[in-house]
């Protein structure tokens, strides 16, 4: 089976560039692929608040609605903000374009950097929680985390190289069943609370490790604060919804909003008024469900569907990451191979490059969510941050109509909240890991310059600007013999068709008979160029070569050196390995050579 029927089995028929518009988002798949991430958060970020207060003891726990509260305050904040933002950038107005337009350079790097950093730990952190719910079902798999977290990226790997809608499609689903089912845990929890019912569950007595501090809180907070990664992702997709693209970017972020803060607050609340522990074993999640519907079909349907959310939750990141990337790498400042679209019209260098990165965190982390988070929301909130400054300095620099003070005050407010919350994040994650992303995100700026510095003086050497007249070519030519054969007639017939000012044939000594052979079969067909004779007492081919081809490199007043290779070509691919692939090897070491082409003349045996 042929490499192109494999990858269309996997990935499926090529797609022509203007079938894109037929790959636009309706809003109820959009908010499937942009909103996954965000929704899903649930499942987690109620038991890193706990986690955070158990540390103060069982009593601590009731602190976590009111933190609950105060986050979902600020996800109202910056949806606010966000709708704002898309609003003003219709065609796509993350925090990278946004800083960049508003706030210079070096702010639109450090946004780019930090949603990089957290698209990859969105990624591994979403699916690592994904296993974690199975795990919780299904104990004996513990051992298996890491590789089960690798499957998964690899299935999401798959599907988004199919294609944006087609990946939409498959995600819809699964953040449907998760929605519907964390929305019935939650009304029918309260609802069994309000009638009287109080189901089982193991509440041990958490022994007091740490003080209940201010210090404490704010730990507490910024580790639920997990709940608002993602939230950016429709901002930075708007171009790939269904016109009006603003317009139902906007309706989609709202619905998002109105979900998440249902089911966040919702379940923080059914955690603390049944007094739910958190356990290293079991999800908080698993727990609620278990005694909400007394096991049963409902709670593995429950432990099921949120393992798939967080798995899909990923695929925020499989739609941002790689038109970030574009982003970026059409501003010259990522590899250029990451602007184009591939096969099925998605970015698929961009995918493969983020499914490196966040299989290598699973591997490094060994898919722990706890160690995990830590990393988390710092990138995000710093991209938070930054937009929100640069929609003040949109807003004060068009001032398209008389409300646009109070836009900017909003962005203004919505910024200095996520300033705060940055800060909180950065000192409180510090010692847990957040000093990783702190470090690595001032790295990638550097990057980021390097590779830019490095696409502007290429852009600068090949300008045309300077050029006044088209200089002629002095073309020196050398010829490479290992042997008489047809090749070597071949090549040779190329080399004069070049009208070189300079012919010459050079053949290395390994074997004095085999040498005698070409020197007696080169005269016999007078090819009518002199053939020179490189010693190799020690049998090395490419030593000699490279050493004459400077000497004649450095003969030359200027102009262009020419190494003429003749190259017989087998009939199988097979085939190719019981041959030396010497003019391949010497192929790779003159590449970097200047004023020096090399040129294969193949010739095709039957």
């Amino acid at each position: 089976m042929s490499y192109e029927r494999i990858k269309r089995i996997i990935i499926g028929r090529p797609l022509p560039t203007e079938r894109l518009p037929e790959e636009k988002l309706l809003k109820r798949y959009a908010l499937a692929v942009f909103s996954s991430d965000a929704l899903s958060s649930t499942a987690y970020a109620t038991e890193e608040i706990l986690f955070t207060l158990a540390l103060a003891g069982t009593g601590a726990l009731a602190l976590s609605f009111p933190i609950a509260l105060a986050i979902t305050a600020l996800m109202v904040l910056v949806v606010i903000s966000y709708r704002q933002l898309i609003l003003a950038y219709p065609s796509g107005g993350g925090a990278y374009i946004v800083s960049k337009e508003n706030l210079g350079e070096t702010p639109s790097l450090i946004a780019g950097a930090s949603l990089l950093i957290d698209y990859s730990l969105t990624v591994a952190v979403s699916v690592s929680a994904g296993v974690a719910a199975i795990v919780s079902a299904f104990p004996a798999l513990i051992s298996y985390r890491a590789e089960i977290a690798l499957l998964f990226i690899l299935i999401l790997t798959v599907a988004n190289l199919r294609g944006i809608r087609e990946s939409g499609k498959i995600f819809a689903i699964p953040t449907y069943a998760f929605v519907i089912g964390l929305g019935i845990t939650v009304i029918y929890g309260l609802y069994l609370y309000v009638t009287g019912y109080r189901f089982p569950v193991s509440r041990p007595e958490v022994s007091v490790v740490e003080p209940l501090t201010i210090f404490l809180i704010l730990r507490a907070f910024s580790s639920g604060c997990a709940a608002l990664t993602g939230i950016e992702a429709i901002s930075n997709g708007v171009p790939s919804f269904r016109e009006p693209a603003a317009e139902n970017a906007r309706i989609t972020m709202t619905l998002m909003a109105v979900i998440l803060g249902f089911l966040f607050v919702g379940a923080t609340g059914v955690a603390r008024l049944y007094g739910i522990v958190p356990s290293t074993t079991e999800t908080v999640i698993s727990q609620i469900a278990k005694g909400v519907f007394r096991g049963g079909f409902f709670y593995y349907y429950i432990q099921f569907a949120t393992a798939l959310i967080l798995f899909v939750a990923a695929n925020t990141s499989f739609a941002g990451f790689p038109n970030l990337a574009s982003v970026m790498a059409a501003d010259g400042y990522m590899p250029r191979q990451l602007k184009q679209r591939g096969y099925r019209l998605a970015y698929s260098n961009g995918i493969l490059a983020l499914t490196f990165f966040a299989a290598l965190l699973v591997i490094v982390f060994k898919a722990s969510t706890h160690d995990l988070i830590p990393l988390y929301a710092v990138g995000v909130f710093t991209g938070f941050t930054l937009s929100q400054f640069g929609m003040v300095r949109y807003w004060q620099k068009t001032r398209h109509n008389a409300a646009w003070w109070r836009r900017a005050v909003i962005n203004a407010v919505g910024g200095l909240a996520t300033l705060i919350v940055t800060v909180i994040l950065a000192v409180t994650k510090f010692v847990d890991g957040a000093w990783i992303v702190i470090v690595v995100a001032p790295l990638l700026v550097l990057a980021f310059r390097k590779i830019h510095e490095h696409y502007v003086s290429i852009a600068g050497q090949l300008s045309l600007d300077q050029l006044k007249a088209i200089p002629p070519i002095k073309n020196n030519v050398v010829v490479l013999v290992s042997t008489v054969h047809m090749g070597t007639v071949k090549a040779i017939q190329y080399a004069r068709s070049l009208n070189p000012t300079v012919i010459r044939a050079i053949h290395v000594d390994i074997d004095p008979t085999e040498t005698k052979k070409v020197n007696r079969r080169w005269a016999e067909f007078g090819f009518g160029i002199p053939l020179e004779i490189l010693s190799s007492p020690y049998r090395n081919v490419l030593g000699p070569i490279i050493s004459r081809l400077r000497e004649i490199d450095r003969e030359m007043e200027d102009g262009i050196l020419t190494i003429v290779i003749p190259e017989f070509v087998v009939s199988r691919w097979r085939q190719f390995f019981l041959h030396n692939q010497t003019a391949l090897i010497l192929k790779a070491l003159l590449f970097f050579w200047r004023n020096v082409v090399v040129i294969s003349i193949p010739y095709h045996l039957r």
